[in-house]
């Protein structure tokens, strides 16, 4: 809604009933969106005058600009006397034709209008709050406290800035646009629950005519602000309030949203994204398009111990001479209504997911009240059911490409995790075996559903149900690599390991072809002759012929002609075969070659004979963003020259360590790494 302003006397009504003038002038009285209702807003009515002169001058030499700035000087110059939320709830009435009376924390005001139709404007705004009438369907499903609650979190600019910081979120949704730019190019755009309004402003770099951000929170004032610092007030509209509530001038074309929560239905915006509908032209874009919703069987021990072991508290027959005993089982059932939110490896699952499809341009509001999916799992693995893990992909279906945004287990972590839900009492489960069942999610008026999974084991007697509350999940995820599941090795994994490291040594090795050394990266090094001394250095000192304190070997005799220089197995052979003949001289290390580093290209060949261990997205440095997302700034020296980093690669698996070879003050950069 557009606010709305008049000029008031406020004052303040005494025990007695005796009125005094609150503020010693006339003051302005506003009335503007707030989730609960309206806010009331008791502002100065005039400019700040020397505000007004200070940009006089400043702005003097510019006359095309000087009106503009001053206006909105004289905004920001407003002080805010006094604020406070309207709702069906808040004391207040009218008096006489120019008089209304409100009452708020025991201190009553009364304010006195200077026209009866100024008064009667005001009466109707506070009417409908008071009355209900403008309850719109979201205010019916959903309850105050949680709605208040809500649209408080996502004021946050911190919260926006989590979810910004999801590299894997934010760069899908540009891409998903930005590849179908047919589908925005000179269109009209609505943004449900724009937050920060980051779609918008890739909508409208997709060239869109118009953009209308609608976002309920706080957090409109500082999208509005973005777009006018970004020059886009002619693009991007900003609408406060609820899709449910508001109204546009026209039909658009696409709708963009970020709808999507924890277990994808979480928080219930998926039915204010399908309510929005509403506004858009037959055969529209809804971006995104569809969700899936992927439900698998797991096995987790230690997790399940975990949330079993938290209510070990409760077993104290004396914590400070009480017995808590009593309760312990209610703890127990309390600890187990909880989703658990973190990541985990895809080897727990034991068996392939079941996939729920939500098509939204398809499925009404209603459909998400009540959501039953049956289940029928094939198990793959033998061992404990411990309960359900969920997790869900979107599809952007553009009319040049289809872009999948995934939370699954497989992929890059987001700020959306994977969730799983435990069962109090597990399955012993067996290969081959067929479980089926169902999820059951009711939605309920704090935004979110109680989701109830039952699972029966087929042929047998064998059964186990728990009722979960999605609005209080535990989250658990730290930050820590993911473990793989116990047991699921088949042959010895330390000599699978240094296998795999010594595979990638051999590979990376240097040959050498017409008289240039060339490595697995492809680079070209002239200084043949200190890459063959350092190659042959590090494979003599597995022999522990190879002095540490550096040394030159002279070989005798020259290997013959067919052994290829450019074959290093070949040469390794020949020379390991002669190495009676290998005269050891030892020289000071300052007569190698021109007495610089060795020219070892960084983690080819590390000190150790092994590799190092590339770095992974959730590892302690990677960690730094949400869901372990990546930014280059991660993966640069000082020195070195910033190169872009190619998206299509996420996530960076280079091995970036440098190995014990080079010294912190060597000018090597990432520019000359290729994958």
């Amino acid at each position: 809604m557009a606010p709305k302003c008049w000029d008031v006397d406020v004052y303040n009504i005494s025990t007695d009933g005796v009125l005094k003038q609150k503020f010693n002038k006339r003051v302005q009285l506003k009335i503007d969106y707030d989730p609960q209702g309206l806010s009331l807003k008791i502002v100065s009515g005039k400019f700040n005058i020397n505000v007004f002169f200070t940009n006089v001058i400043v702005w003097l030499d510019r006359c095309n600009l000087l009106i503009h700035r001053l206006y909105k000087m004289t905004f920001l110059g407003k002080e805010i006397y006094l604020e406070f939320p309207i709702h069906p709830s808040t004391e207040c009435c009218r008096i006489a034709s120019r008089a209304y009376i409100f009452t708020v924390d025991n201190e009553s005001f009364f304010i006195k209008f200077l026209r009866e139709e100024d008064t009667r404007s005001f009466t109707i705004s506070i009417a409908k709050v008071k009355s209900g009438k403008g309850a719109s369907v979201f205010s019916v499903r959903t309850e105050d406290s949680s709605a208040m609650q809500y649209f408080q979190f996502y004021g946050y600019l911190s919260q926006q800035q989590n979810m910004l910081q999801d590299f894997i979120r934010t760069y899908t949704y540009q891409r998903a646009i930005l590849c179908n730019i047919n589908d925005f190019k000179d269109k009209v755009v609505l943004d449900v629950g724009a937050g920060s309004g980051i779609l918008s402003f890739f909508a409208a770099q997709a060239g869109a005519k118009r953009v209308y951000a609608v976002e309920a929170s706080t957090m409109a004032h500082y999208a509005q602000k973005l777009v006018q610092s970004n020059n886009l007030q002619d693009n991007i509209t900003v609408i406060p309030g609820k899709i449910e509530e508001i109204e546009l001038p026209e039909k658009v074309d696409v709708i963009i949203s970020e709808p999507m929560g924890y277990m994808l239905y979480n928080e219930r915006m998926l039915e204010t994204y399908l309510h929005a509908k509403k506004w858009l032209i037959p055969n529209g874009k809804m971006f995104p398009s569809r969700g899936d919703l992927h439900i698998a069987p797991f096995t987790d021990d230690a997790l399940f111990m975990e949330q079993f072991s938290k209510a070990n508290f409760w077993f104290q027959t004396c914590f400070h001479g009480v017995n808590l005993s009593a309760i312990q089982n209610c703890a127990v059932k309390e600890y187990f209504r909880q989703p658990i939110v973190d990541t985990f490896d895809i080897r727990i699952c034991l068996s392939k997911s079941v996939r729920h499809v939500v098509d939204f341009l398809e499925a009404s509001e209603t459909d998400l009240h009540t959501i039953d999916i049956p289940l029928e799992f094939h198990l793959l693995e033998s061992g404990t059911c411990h309960g359900l893990a969920f997790w869900f992909d979107v599809a952007f279906q553009g009319s040049q490409q289809t872009i999948w945004l995934s939370t699954g287990p497989t992929e890059p972590l987001t700020h959306w995790y994977q969730v799983r839900c435990l069962l109090e009492q597990p399955l012993i489960v067996k290969q081959g075996q067929v479980l089926t069942g169902r999820v059951l999610l009711v939605a309920n008026k704090r935004q979110s559903y109680d989701v109830t999974i039952e699972l029966v084991l087929e042929g047998t007697n064998h059964r186990s149900s728990n009722t979960l509350d999605l609005k209080n999940p535990y989250f658990r995820y730290t930050g820590a690599p993911v473990q793989p599941p116990p047991g699921v090795s088949n042959i010895s994994p330390s000599e699978n390991y240094w296998n795999q490291l010594d595979a990638q040594g051999v590979r990376n090795a240097v040959n050498m072809v017409n008289g240039m050394s060339v490595n697995g990266l492809g680079e070209v090094s002239m200084d043949t002759t200190q890459s063959v001394i350092n190659l042959l250095a590090n494979e003599l000192e597995n022999f522990e012929i190879f002095s540490k304190s550096g040394a030159l070997l002279e070989i005798m005799p020259a290997p013959p002609p067919i052994f290829s220089l450019g074959l290093f197995n070949s040469l390794a052979i020949y020379w390991m075969l002669s190495f009676k003949m290998i005269k050891m001289i030892f020289l000071d290390p300052t007569q190698l070659a021109d007495g610089t580093q060795p020219n070892i290209h960084p983690g080819c060949i590390s000190s150790t004979g092994r590799g190092r261990v590339a770095a992974s997205p959730t590892s302690t440095q990677t960690a730094q963003l949400i869901g372990g997302a990546i930014s280059p700034s991660l993966f640069t020296t000082p020195n070195a020259q910033q190169q872009p980093l190619l998206m299509a690669n996420y996530p960076v698996s280079a091995n970036l360590m440098i190995g014990d070879y080079v010294t912190p003050g060597n000018s090597m950069t990432m520019s000359a790494y290729r994958q």
